[in-house]
């Protein structure tokens, strides 16, 4: 299946792995590209001895393209785009930061760059900085999709610019892969439906919990991370996503929990909490925000719990009715977008 990202990525397929703190580790990643998508190896947890160490075990694992993201707003993410570069990623993904100078180093060597964008000023923006693609965010998507659904945002954006684009949010079949298509988008980013599949380090608890819950079942708020972010509704994320006194994060728990993440990413506490104070006060909330938030996703993610974890999904959960493998889910998505199409092409006859 040929789109403009498959030729730009050189991939089978025109599905692309989202970068996703402890599930697109390297074996998930790899996974993916082996199966003829594009696997891209999440950062944001990482310090940057363990994003060199999670390249080089991608690169053991697979021998197709791969990328690996940086989300430029968190702690130590400037420092591991540039061990991105240093290993020469093949496609780099950044994220809630200016690129420019990834494109530029990243293109030096013959690599390729993707910007996470939820609206067309970013995406005006990122192609200027030179970025190769879009990742697309609507609003149905895990974490941190955009004010605009998929469905409008998708074509607003592939109508203004010239680079190809890669709609992420409410895809999780082939029938979403074709209707990106028509909507004008090359390709298609899934984290949600990924998560739930044999080579997912996801949960078993959550696993499980993907197959239960419906589209609805989800919730969506900026009192958990700051920023925006959508996660499946469970009694404890309505405890998390509950706005806190005088609209302000638990700053003490900030404070503990973000002492943790420099430790984690192997930061100077006083590096970090300067570098956080320094940037301005409403950065600094969002800080205290992803601070309180970060240990909530890892709970439920790696302890599968129920009672204090809280797993960011996007409405797409409601499509998951199995765990397949990378590879199975990928043909049959493919397979179904093919069908969709030629159904669609013979009915406008």
């Amino acid at each position: 299946m040929k789109t403009a990202v498959t030729e730009l990525f050189d991939i089978a397929y025109p599905i692309v792995l989202s970068g996703m703190s402890w599930i697109s580790i390297p074996s998930m990643a790899a996974a993916v590209s082996n199966a003829g998508g594009l696997g891209i190896l999440a950062t944001g947890a990482l310090s940057t001895e363990e994003t060199r160490k999670a390249i080089q075990e991608v690169r053991q694992l697979t021998d197709k393209p791969f990328g690996a993201n940086a989300t430029l707003l968190f702690p130590g993410a400037r420092e591991n785009a540039k061990v991105l570069l240093e290993e020469k990623v093949p496609v780099i993904n950044y994220s809630l930061g200016k690129g420019d100078w990834i494109a530029r180093e990243s293109h030096r060597y013959g690599g390729k760059v993707i910007a996470t964008v939820v609206n067309e000023r970013h995406a005006l923006r990122a192609q200027e900085q030179g970025a190769d693609a879009l990742i697309v965010t609507g609003h149905e998507a895990a974490a941190h999709g955009g004010d605009v659904a998929s469905l409008v945002l998708v074509p607003t954006i592939a109508n203004n610019l010239s680079i190809p684009v890669i709609a992420a949010g409410g895809f999780a079949d082939g029938r979403g892969l074709a209707a990106a298509i028509v909507l004008g988008a090359a390709g298609i980013a899934m984290g949600t439906r990924f998560m739930s599949t044999a080579e997912s380090p996801l949960h078993r608890t959550y696993k499980n919990l993907s197959l239960e819950k419906g589209s609805g079942d989800t919730i969506y708020g900026t009192d958990f991370d700051g920023l925006g972010c959508r996660s499946m509704h469970t009694p404890a994320a309505v405890r998390a996503y509950r706005r806190g006194l005088l609209g302000l994060p638990n700053l003490f728990t900030a404070a503990v929990n973000s002492n943790r993440i420099a430790k984690m990413l192997n930061l100077p506490y006083w590096k970090l909490f300067l570098g956080v104070i320094a940037s301005g006060w409403k950065n600094a909330l969002t800080m205290a925000y992803l601070a309180n938030a970060f240990p909530a996703i890892e709970c439920a993610t790696i302890k599968g719990d129920m009672a204090h974890g809280v797993l960011p999904v996007g409405q797409a959960t409601g499509l998951i009715k199995d765990i397949p493998t990378v590879a199975e889910l990928m043909k049959r998505i493919v397979d179904e977008a093919q069908t969709s199409l030629i159904r669609l092409r013979e009915s406008l006859v």
